[in-house]
Formats: structure tokens, C-alpha cells, sequence
């Protein structure tokens, strides 16, 4: 009945001359326009001169003015990375880029490949790659300004060039070594299947992404970070007891040294159902009490108790369903290829990355619905470390996390809407009901820090926004 409506569907929608390719440059502008406008809105923010009043106790004049100018470059950074996005993106869809380039690497194939790696599959995987890499270089002077620039100004950047120079040779390795079977098997799937192709597609990629759950904490985290075991201790005494009081299945608790690169800080999880690791990044560790960093973990497993990744995970299995099954109704839209140059060949990675570019209007309303679920969770995970008497911890966390991070102190409603998938500390600080009427405490101060949160007065800051 699904597949018999959409080929109802595909047929309706195949018209001799529709102008697809003014309505997917329409729809780029839209999206420009509306991504600048909310920027504009943030940016007005961010020229605020006081500091807000929830956080008048907590957040020094020079603190606020610098968390201020650090929002303020990132915003023009950004303006500037989206116009020269929106102009590369116009060449290459007004240059008829995506023929031009399919036929170059029809001719690289035929002259250079054995007979064996001809053919439709080979040719889509090498198309891919050579866009790729064209993107990446053209995009690498962003890619370093943002880097030894902008980050660097404000403190936060760690990389040597080597090291950048590295991570960009690794990821282009892995991207090979993993791209070229799972694409091969994308391809092969949709040439095999026939118009169903969409369930078996779908089935293929719950199989890659449960995969990858498994293999990136093994396999790939070790390439760019070194993984060491948390030492015994109060911290790890504590972070233990937790996880056993809340029957975590805990195996294993590591240290990663993410100051090498930068100084934010993160903590998560990772593993299968039955065994889980958990993963506390070193800077969050200088600049976090024991206490502070088992509430960033009691938040965190708040998410695990409350099935939140679980959530997210079935979400985009539907997501993936409704995306597969709609590019079958154009696949082998004549109409749509002929737009964009195609008048002999109907690629199937090609029609899937113009019809991604149709379906582009729709990722802004997906974001905001993403973004006020995923606000909801971090509520919920919030109250679930109050809930096992972590409030003035989680509290100091936050605050430090925002301080250190040079986070904006506050935002507009409707930037924050599209693009924050976690309230504003204001926010998350008055749904705990935390309040503080000392300055929460650096963990320089030692002894009289811990003693602070005994007395439920809250403390310091940390490095990341949880």
C-alpha cells in the first residue's frame, strides 16, 4: 500500500521542464536568509554591556565582557563561512558542477582503472571522494582560522598545525576505509531491490549505526586520543558507588586527554546495553572537584536511566525510514536529473544528493523539533541529578562549565530555538531551583571548597555546557 502511493506519487511528480533547479537554489537563499537573521537577532545579544541579573553573583564585569567578545566572533565567523557556503554552493549547482565532475571521473575510470572497477558503483564512490576532497581543500582556510585564529585568541586552541595537518590525514583514511564498503553496499542495495529498495536500505543502516556504536569507542577514539584508566581514588570511589546504586552496567572508567587539542571539557558514556564505559576528559578533571564531576556524571546518567539515547536512536530509525522512502519517489525522476545536466545518465548518488537538496527546507523545522526534545531530556536529566542530592554540584558545574567555555550568558529566544539543543544555564539554574548568594569557587581553593559544599554553599566552574 506505502510503496503503491508513493509510485503514485513519483509519477505525478516527474513533469517534463519542472524547474527544479530554481526551486533548490529558492530554497538555499530561504535558508540563508533565515539562518542570518537569527544570527543578526544573536548578535544583538551579545552586544549587551551588563551582565544578566541570575548571574550577577556568579559572574564577573571582565569575565562577562570577554564570554561576550568571544560570542561576537564566533557570530561573524559564521556570517562569513555562510556566505562563502551559499556562494560555493551556487557555483556548483549554477556551473552544473555535479555532471561536470561525474564525467571526469568516468574519464579517470576508463582511462586509468582496470576493466573489473567500471560501472556505475565504482564511478559513484570515486565521484564522492573527489568532491569531498575538493570541499576540504577549499574549505581549509576556514578550517584553520577557526582553529589558530579565532580559538586561539580567546585560549581555547591546543593543536599544533602537525597535529591538525593529522587529524584531517586519519579522518580522510577512515572516511575511505569505511566509506567505500558501506557505499558499495548502499548502492548495491538500491540497484538490487528494485522499488522497495527503501526497507532493506533501512534495515542496512540500523545494522551500520548500531555498528558504529560499538566500533567508534574500540576503534576509533584511540587513533586521535590517548585513553587512559581513571586512578584509584575518592573520585573514582565515588563515580563507582553512583553507577552501582543506579545499576549502570559500568566496566570501564577512563581519562581522555582531550587538553591536547583544546581546553573545553566533556564527559559521557559509551558501550553496548550490558557493558558501558565511561569517559571523563582531563580538562574537566583540573578544573572540577571530585563532587562536581560525579554531578556532571549523575546528569549524564540520568540521560542513561531515562532511555534517552534509546529515544533518540528509534527517532532517527524513523527519520532514516521517512528519508529512504521518500527518495524513491525520486530516483528516477527524469524531470529532476535533466535540471541539473543529466540527460543520458540517471546515477543513483546523484539523484540522492539532489534530492537531499529538495528536501533541505524540511532540516530547519526537524531542527527546532529535535532541539525542544532534546531540551526536554536535558530537563529531565538535570532533575535526575538533583534527584540523588547533586543541585548545588550540578549548579557549580554549570556555572564553570559556562565561565571557562566563555559560553554565552544569555541568548534570544528564537536563535536558541534553532540552534541550542540545551536550554541556557539561566534557565536550567532556575528549573533546578539553584540559587547562591557567594560566588561559586574555583577548585584552586582546595580544602575550602569541598567544606562549601558541605555547608550546601556551591562552588567553582567547570568547562564545558553539559
Amino acid at each position: 500500500m506505502i510503496q503503491a502511493f508513493l509510485q503514485r506519487f513519483a509519477r505525478w511528480l516527474d513533469r517534463p521542464f519542472f524547474p527544479w533547479k530554481r526551486l533548490v537554489i529558492g530554497f538555499s537563499l530561504a535558508d540563508f536568509a533565515l539562518g542570518n537573521w537569527l544570527l543578526f537577532r544573536q548578535y544583538r545579544v551579545l552586544s549587551k554591556a551588563s551582565v544578566p541579573k541570575a548571574l550577577e553573583n556568579q559572574v564577573d564585569k571582565s569575565t562577562f565582557d570577554k564570554s561576550q567578545e568571544y560570542g561576537r566572533a564566533k557570530a561573524k565567523f559564521g556570517f562569513v563561512s555562510s556566505i562563502f557556503n551559499e556562494v560555493k554552493s551556487y557555483v556548483i549547482l549554477y556551473l552544473d558542477a555535479y555532471p561536470r565532475i561525474w564525467a571526469f571521473t568516468g574519464l579517470l575510470l576508463a582511462r586509468y582503472a582496470p576493466a573489473r572497477f567500471s560501472g556505475e558503483i565504482t564511478q559513484s564512490l570515486v565521484f564522492v571522494f573527489l568532491f569531498s576532497f575538493i570541499d576540504l581543500i577549499v574549505g581549509l582556510p576556514f578550517s584553520y582560522y577557526h582553529s589558530f585564529v579565532l580559538e586561539e585568541k580567546f585560549g581555547f586552541n591546543k593543536m599544533t598545525v602537525k597535529l591538525w595537518v593529522t587529524d584531517m590525514i586519519k579522518s580522510q583514511a577512515l572516511t575511505i576505509a569505511f566509506g567505500v564498503p558501506i557505499g558499495s553496499a548502499f548502492l548495491s542495495i538500491i540497484k538490487r531491490t528494485g522499488q522497495s529498495f527503501f526497507y532493506y536500505l533501512w534495515l542496512f543502516m540500523l545494522v551500520v549505526q548500531v555498528s558504529a556504536i560499538t566500533i567508534y569507542p574500540i576503534l576509533i577514539v584511540p587513533l586521535f586520543n590517548k585513553l587512559t584508566p581513571l586512578k584509584p581514588g575518592p573520585l573514582k570511589e565515588s563515580v563507582e558507588a553512583l553507577a552501582s546504586k543506579l545499576k549502570f552496567p559500568l566496566t570501564e572508567l577512563q581519562v581522555i586527554d582531550g587538553s591536547k587539542r583544546s581546553s573545553h571539557s566533556n564527559a559521557y558514556f559509551t558501550g553496548l546495553p550490558w557493558k558501558k564505559k565511561i569517559v571523563i576528559y582531563d580538562t574537566l578533571l583540573e578544573k572540577s572537584s571530585d563532587k562536581e564531576v560525579t554531578a556532571v556524571l549523575a546528569h549524564e546518567l540520568g540521560h542513561w536511566k531515562m532511555g534517552h539515547t534509546t529515544k533518540l536512536l528509534a527517532i532517527s530509525q524513523l527519520h532514516l525510514f521517512y528519508i529512504f522512502s521518500l527518495f524513491s519517489v525520486f530516483i528516477n525522476n527524469n524531470s529532476l536529473y535533466e535540471s541539473f545536466g543529466f540527460h543520458n545518465e540517471r546515477p543513483v548518488l546523484i539523484g540522492f544528493l539532489l534530492f537531499n537538496n529538495i528536501l533541505a527546507p524540511t532540516d530547519e523545522m526537524l531542527k527546532l523539533l529535535m532541539n525542544i526534545l532534546t531540551r526536554r531530556m536535558e530537563y529531565e536529566a538535570d532533575d535526575f541529578a538533583v534527584q540523588q542530592g547533586y543541585t548545588a554540584e550540578l549548579g557549580a558545574s554549570l556555572i564553570k562549565l559556562q565561565i571557562q567555555n566563555l559560553s554565552s550568558m544569555d541568548a534570544d529566544w528564537l536563535y536558541s530555538s534553532f540552534h541550542h539543543s540545551h536550554p541556557i544555564l539561566t534557565e536550567r539554574l532556575k528549573a533546578m531551583n539553584w540559587s547562591a548568594d557567594q560566588k561559586v569557587k574555583d577548585k584552586t581553593d582546595g580544602e575550602k571548597a569541598d567544606k562549601s559544599l558541605d555547608n550546601q554553599t556551591p562552588l567553582v566552574a567547570a568547562d564545558r555546557e553539559l
